[in-house]
């Protein structure tokens, strides 16, 4: 038999939690769930492992409040810190997560500097660079969960709108995981709709430009929409799914390409800067970034993405 991987999920809230449970579902990976509030960790772990008698998973399951528990784990997903409270930007958890990201950093770097890092706290692009700076894991093994959540937000969207199946739906995120980001539809394969290009099926279906921005603006706002509704809290089920994409194609070396947020070294000529990109994430993390084209509008907007950034990043290394 082959031996069971082992991911360690630190943060044991609704991301955390609801990853622990679909990783219990696929029953091939032993799961650790920290949290500082050891209690609420063990409580969830002990709920979800009485599921897998149900499921047929032989998953195994703990909660923990000692860092220890996950030394030696192949994978790490970090959920840690405060979600964002109605009227709040992402920007606005800087300080307080940071300190939380900063503890975390010390103890995977203590316990499992060989482990295949994604960062889902916000806000996500100067959380992955804090992480990476602290701990001073490589690079290419510290990753951050975005492009694949933005993705799916528009792709629904899009579905929605032209009243389509969502595997007919293709679509490309770059840029920081906030306001700036940047649906890219330009080109035959950035974002593609029933096999046609966007712009183009848009003219067939009689949809306008107008409303396209609409759908690109939303997208942008689908953290926020949701924090609004849910009125404590911020979403949950979609990024542990996104999260869970980024540690299979690590595990599984599947030479996945997709967006997430990686330091780029030289790539849309900027180094030393995580940003959200296309990456080919493998059993070496991110083993290749692949730059996609843009017009000249969209790299534009690129490039303020990449500036707002840039400035929190600025903030971090002052901390």
């Amino acid at each position: 038999m082959t031996e069971k991987k082992k991911i360690a999920l630190i943060g044991a809230g609704q991301i955390g939690g609801t990853m622990a449970h679909l990783l219990s579902l696929k029953g091939d990976a032993d799961i650790v769930l920290f949290d500082i509030q050891a209690d609420s960790a063990k409580g969830k772990a002990l709920d979800i492992s009485q599921t897998c008698y149900l499921h047929g998973s032989d998953a195994k399951i703990i909660g923990t409040g000692d860092y220890k528990d996950i030394e030696g784990s192949d994978a790490i997903v970090v959920t840690a810190g405060l979600p964002r409270k109605p009227g709040m930007s992402r920007d606005d958890l800087i300080e307080t997560n940071y300190k939380i990201i900063k503890e975390v950093a010390e103890n995977v770097k203590k316990y499992a500097p060989n482990a295949f890092v994604v960062i889902v706290t916000n806000p996500l692009d100067a959380m992955v660079y804090a992480f990476q700076k602290v701990s001073g894991l490589p690079a290419n093994k510290v990753l951050g969960m975005a492009g694949i959540l933005d993705t799916a937000r528009f792709c629904t969207f899009l579905a929605e709108k032209f009243n389509l199946s969502r595997k007919l739906v293709r679509a490309t995120v770059l840029g920081g995981h906030g306001d700036t980001m940047v649906p890219v539809t330009s080109g035959s394969t950035n974002c593609v709709v029933a096999g046609v290009p966007l712009h183009e099926y848009a003219k067939i279906c009689d949809v306008t430009e107008e409303e396209l921005e609409k759908i690109i603006q939303r997208t942008r706002d689908g953290g926020a929409e949701i924090v609004k509704l849910l009125g404590n809290g911020s979403a949950y089920y979609a990024p542990a799914a996104s999260a869970l994409q980024m540690v299979e194609a690590y595990l599984t070396d599947s030479k996945k390409t997709l967006p997430c947020c990686a330091k780029l070294n030289g790539e849309y000529g900027i180094s030393g800067l995580y940003i959200g990109v296309q990456v080919v994430v493998g059993k070496n993390g991110c083993e290749k970034i692949v730059e996609t084209s843009m017009t000249k509008d969209e790299k534009a907007m690129f490039d303020k993405s990449v500036k707002a950034v840039e400035e929190l990043s600025k903030i971090i290394d002052k901390m």
